[in-house]
């Protein structure tokens, strides 16, 4: 339990000891005020929908070759934290882009429980208009944390995780698939893996014409939009996640743990909420992954709800939502490449028992409505 204990009570900190019986998800207790709503936003862009960025157009995946001091970065070796020179080639074309490399996350950041963290991707300099990477400026990349083949099948259901929230809202990361050949500054190979790549917040909020909130810690769950933080609560149930906030960060970070939030304009209420980081799921069920002790929860594939009570008029509308997109949730999973036959069913079987529960309305009043926080 060491490393639940570590990730959880780090993000909840700043909450106080009475705060630390409860779950990562049940951060979103009600603050007693919001803090940091002064910073002035920019002004949304209003012109029409964007489309995303040369990288995020397709869903084929990309070869890339990141070369790197890639044994100092994965045993955080010295000048690890502040970022590694290195360059990012794609397969098929001549460009070599500099970048900087610097380990991410917290539990996968621990060597113990990987020894291959993801990391932040960091260009340096604007990459060219003919480039897949036009418009990037950082990236997050998911590695495979260890060699073992599954390992592999944990980063594509990851993946597939974040695809399922793409069919729900565009309010959502975008991800791209990536075959990735690790080298050591000097040429040496060092591994070859599948990873995948994130969508940077403002390009979530260009392209829903919405500010990303930044410099907020925490807000009230009144300041959210009930709809769409129905619909993260509702998502976070159906994948089995309960490593998540809606209200508060970690100390020294924005809002929210594990997830961002977006409005339009100097709004200070109607935030939209959009989660990332699904390793600690059900759906996911990596080896390192435990559920929250004090739920006495034996696994993390046992769902529980930590959605509001106060959005619970929004729960008919997006059960129905849910229900009517089924067929385009499960379907993710045959568009996955390389997840593996077993890895699909496994992962469709553990959907359709949340369609299941959500079949009745004794089943939502039961697993939903009674369980909110």
């Amino acid at each position: 339990m060491i490393i639940l204990h570590r990730r959880f009570y780090a993000a909840i900190a700043l909450f106080g000891a009475s705060m630390l019986a409860m779950p990562s998800a049940a951060i979103a207790a009600e603050p007693a005020k919001t803090k940091g709503d002064t910073k002035k936003p920019k002004k949304p862009d209003n012109s029409g929908p964007k489309a995303a960025e040369p990288l995020f157009r397709s869903s084929e995946p990309v070869r890339l070759t990141i070369t790197a001091p890639i044994g100092a970065l994965t045993k955080g070796g010295a000048g690890a934290d502040a970022g590694l020179p290195g360059t990012v080639s794609v397969a098929g074309s001549p460009e070599v882009l500099p970048i900087t490399l610097r380990p991410r996350g917290i539990t996968r950041r621990k060597r113990e429980t990987c020894p291959f963290p993801p990391m932040w991707l960091d260009f340096v300099g604007k990459p060219p208009e003919n480039s897949v990477f036009k418009g990037q400026n950082k990236l997050k990349l998911v590695s495979h944390c260890r060699s073992p083949s599954a390992f592999q099948q944990y980063v594509l259901t990851e993946y597939a995780a974040y695809r399922l929230y793409n069919v729900l809202t565009p309010t959502s990361f975008n991800v791209r698939l990536a075959n990735i050949d690790y080298v050591e500054t000097g040429g040496k190979p060092v591994v070859s893996r599948i990873g995948f790549l994130i969508e940077d917040g403002g390009e979530v909020a260009k392209r829903n014409q919405l500010n990303e909130v930044k410099g907020v810690q925490r807000i009230r769950s009144a300041q959210l939009d009930p709809r769409q933080a129905m619909r993260v609560a509702l998502f976070q149930y159906m994948i089995g996640n309960l490593d998540w906030a809606m209200t508060a960060g970690p100390p020294g970070s924005d809002c929210c743990h594990n997830s961002r939030l977006f409005n339009a304009g100097a709004a200070t209420t109607g935030y939209v909420p959009a989660p990332y980081d699904f390793d600690y799921s059900g759906l996911v069920d990596a080896p390192y992954a435990v559920a929250p002790e004090s739920l006495k929860i034996a696994s993390v594939r046992s769902r529980r709800y930590r959605g509001y009570c106060s959005f619970n008029a929004e729960i008919p509308a997006m059960v129905a939502e849910f229900n009517a997109k089924r067929p385009q949730l499960l379907a993710v999973f045959d568009d996955i490449p390389g997840m593996e036959p077993d890895v699909q069913s496994k992962a469709r079987k553990y959907l359709e028992s949340f369609f299941e529960q959500i079949s009745t309305p004794e089943g939502v009043a039961d697993k939903i409505e009674k369980a909110c926080l």
